[in-house]
């Protein structure tokens, strides 16, 4: 896992199971303290029928396996998850420009108020909080962050 070069690109179905174990790893090690509501199989299936067929997807992958993912809509960030053991290495602020430029216009993001490396990392990028919640809207019922990025409208 040393120097393993990392391409960007956009996700295919094939890529679907792969970044829902991303997800899971990501989730459960940054947010030990939020319940998981759905098991690691109706992931996967979210992934599969939902997140990669109906959103812009893209994975950064080694020669062997997925090791981060982006999922872009119109104007909002859906998802950016590094597989633990990969943060810190410059990934995640890699995601960060292309979503940035794929979306110039503008991105707009929800984040948990726990997660303060997630708030840390949209911060450094120029997203700004204009949003907090007691978690009223999201099925985790956890208090949660809106940030916006450029002049999303």
């Amino acid at each position: 896992m040393g120097s393993e070069q990392v391409v960007i690109r956009r996700a295919g179905d094939s890529d679907a199971v792969e970044m829902a174990d991303v997800w899971l790893r990501s989730f459960t090690t940054a947010l030990p303290t939020v319940q998981l509501l759905h098991d690691d199989v109706e992931v996967r299936e979210w992934f599969t029928r939902v997140v990669v067929p109906a959103h812009e997807s893209w994975v950064a992958v080694t020669d062997v396996r997925v090791v981060g993912l982006l999922v872009l809509g119109r104007s909002e960030l859906e998802q950016l998850y590094l597989d633990p053991q990969w943060r810190g290495r410059g990934i995640g602020d890699q995601l960060m420009h292309l979503a940035k430029r794929q979306r110039p216009d503008g991105l707009r993001l929800w984040t948990f108020q726990v997660n303060g490396p997630a708030r840390r990392f949209y911060e450094r990028h120029g997203f700004v909080a204009v949003e907090w919640t007691d978690g009223h809207r999201n099925e985790e019922n956890e208090p949660d962050i809106r940030y916006i990025w450029g002049p999303v409208k």
